[in-house]
């Protein structure tokens, strides 16, 4: 019998939270938190991302490179991290509407500021 492990439960139920909640728009957050949000982008993701997402410690961030991924799973692993890697948790620093909204900008290939 196959395992379940723990990341695809996790997976599972932030899909059924992301379809039973809704969503964060751009239109849901101020200007001045986009701006502060696409400073963390490009100053902490970039610190291991690369600058300009396209890899550098931690792999590229590119929409090319993001295309087999959800919104939903890029949004669980920026609030929980990786385990036994170097991406850390942003849940605890960020909110659900912060973090799905980082989500669909990696996923819609905005540039960095």
């Amino acid at each position: 019998m196959k395992k379940i492990h723990f990341y695809q439960i996790a997976v599972l139920l932030a899909l059924w939270l992301v379809k039973s909640i809704g969503v964060a728009t751009a239109a849901d957050l101020s200007a001045s938190r986009r701006a502060e949000l696409d400073n963390l982008l490009k100053q902490d993701c970039g610190s291991c991302h690369g600058l300009t997402l396209k890899g550098g410690l931690g792999p590229p961030l590119t929409p090319e490179a993001l295309a087999d991924r959800s919104v939903a799973l890029l949004a669980e692993t920026i609030a929980h991290g990786r385990p036994d890697n170097a991406m850390p948790p942003w849940g605890p620093l960020l909110s659900a509407d912060d973090i799905h909204w980082l989500a669909e900008r990696l996923k819609r290939g905005e540039p960095v500021p």
